[in-house]
C-alpha cells in the first residue's frame, strides 16, 4: 500500500492545466480558480473594455450653450489625467481641435457618475453621466432628444453643465472587439447563460445586448450594484464568473466565484481576479471553462486510477485469494504494481498536453 499515486492525482493534473491555460493566453493565480471555472453556471461581463474594445472615440458633440473652444477647454481640464476610457476620448477630441486644457480648481471624481470642479471665476461645472447631472439638479430636457438619438445608435452620452445648465454633450462611440459576438455564442454553447452589467444607459446596453445577442442584461450600476448584482445570483444558486478591466469593477470580480481580468485593464481589477486573460478576448473565458473542465475530468480518472490498484491489491496481498489458489503477492510483484500505479496518473496526467479547446478544433 503506498499513497504516492493519490498524492499525484491532484496536483499534477493541476499544474499541467495551468500550463495548458497559459499557453493559451490565460493566467491562473490559483489552482482553486482553475477547478471552480469548471462549476460556472452563469457569466457576467462588463461592457466598456470586455464586450468594445475599450478604445472609445468622440463621435458627436452637441454645444448647447457658450462657445465650441471654451467648451472643450473645459472638458479637457476636467477629463486632464483620468485613465477612465471615455475621458481618454474626450481629450482626444479636444486635442484634435487643438484646444488647450482650462484652468479649474477644487476637482473631485464622482464613482460611477463622472467629475465635478469649478473655473478659476467660481463656476460649478460638472461632466458626467445623466444621473450625476439629474441629482446635481441640472435641466437635461434641452438635449433629451438629441442623447436619445445618440443612445439608438449605441453611443455613450456624457453631459457637461456649467453654473447648473446643461453645456453640452458628447456622443461616445466604443465598437464591438471583433470576436466578441462569436466568443459569446461560444460561451453560450458551452452551456452558460451570459449576463451583461454596466454603468451606461438603458438604451446604449439594449442596443449593444442586442447586437451581441446577450438576453438579461442590468443598465445603469454603479460599482456596489454590480457587487449585489453578483452576490444576488449567487443567493440564487448560480456558481458566477466576472469578467471586467476597470477599477468599478474590482467589487463585483472580488465577489464572483471566479474573477476574469483583462490583462489590458487596470492593476487593482488584476490584482482582485483569480483568471487574467492576456490577450483581452472573451474567447481566453471559454478556453479557460474549457481547460478547467478537462483538468477537473483528468483528476477524477486519476483518483479512480489510484484508488483502483488500491482497492484491488491489498486484499491480494492481504491473502484473500490464498485460501483458494495459494496465490500471493510477492514484494517484487507489490513493488512493481505501486510504480505502475504512480505511472498510470503521470501518463494519464500528460494527456492534458494534448487537449485542444473548442475554438482550435474547427468546426464539428
Amino acid at each position: 500500500a503506498c499513497p504516492c499515486a493519490l498524492g499525484l492525482a491532484t496536483p499534477i493534473s493541476t499544474m499541467i492545466g495551468v500550463g495548458k491555460a497559459a499557453e493559451h493566453g490565460v493566467l491562473v493565480r490559483t489552482g482553486e480558480a482553475l477547478q471552480i471555472a469548471s462549476k460556472l453556471t452563469t457569466l457576467v461581463v462588463d461592457k466598456t473594455g470586455t464586450l468594445t474594445e475599450g478604445r472609445p472615440s468622440v463621435t458627436e458633440a452637441e454645444i448647447l450653450e457658450g462657445e465650441e473652444p471654451q467648451v472643450l477647454a473645459l472638458v479637457a481640464a476636467l477629463e486632464r489625467g483620468s485613465e477612465h476610457p471615455l475621458a481618454t476620448a474626450l481629450m482626444a477630441h479636444a486635442e484634435e481641435a487643438g484646444i488647450e486644457a482650462a484652468e479649474i480648481q477644487g476637482f473631485d471624481s464622482v464613482t460611477g457618475g463622472g467629475v465635478k470642479a469649478e473655473t478659476t471665476d467660481g463656476k460649478a461645472l460638472l461632466l458626467g453621466n445623466a444621473r450625476l447631472l439629474e441629482e446635481a439638479g441640472v435641466d437635461l430636457s434641452g438635449g433629451k432628444a438629441k442623447a436619445g438619438e445618440l443612445e439608438e445608435k449605441a453611443r455613450t452620452v456624457v453631459y457637461l453643465a456649467v453654473d447648473g445648465r446643461l453645456a453640452a454633450l458628447f456622443g461616445i462611440s466604443d465598437p464591438l472587439r471583433h470576436d466578441t459576438v462569436e466568443a459569446v455564442r461560444r460561451l453560450q454553447a458551452d452551456g452558460l447563460k451570459v449576463v451583461m452589467l454596466t454603468g451606461d444607459n438603458e438604451h446604449t446596453a439594449a442596443a449593444i445586448a442586442r447586437e451581441v445577442g446577450i438576453d438579461e442584461f442590468r443598465a445603469g450600476l454603479l460599482p456596489e450594484d454590480k457587487h449585489a448584482e453578483i452576490e444576488r445570483l449567487q443567493q440564487a444558486g448560480e456558481v458566477v464568473g466576472m469578467v471586467g478591466d476597470g477599477i468599478n469593477d474590482a467589487p463585483a470580480l472580488a465577489r464572483a466565484d471566479v474573477g476574469f481580468a483583462i490583462g489590458q485593464g487596470t492593476d487593482v481589477a488584476i490584482e482582485s481576479a483569480g483568471i487574467t486573460l492576456m490577450r483581452g478576448s472573451l474567447h481566453g473565458v471559454a478556453s479557460a471553462i474549457e481547460i478547467s473542465r478537462a483538468t477537473l475530468a483528468n483528476i477524477k480518472q486519476n483518483l479512480v486510477g489510484a484508488f483502483g490498484y488500491n482497492t484491488l491489491c491489498i486484499p491480494i496481498a492481504a491473502g484473500v485469494l490464498y485460501p483458494f489458489t495459494g496465490m500471493l503477492l510477492s514484494p517484487m510483484i507489490a513493488g512493481a504494481a505501486m510504480s505502475l500505479s504512480s505511472i498510470t496518473v503521470v501518463s494519464n496526467a500528460n494527456r492534458l498536453r494534448l487537449f485542444r479547446p473548442h475554438s482550435e478544433k474547427g468546426p464539428a
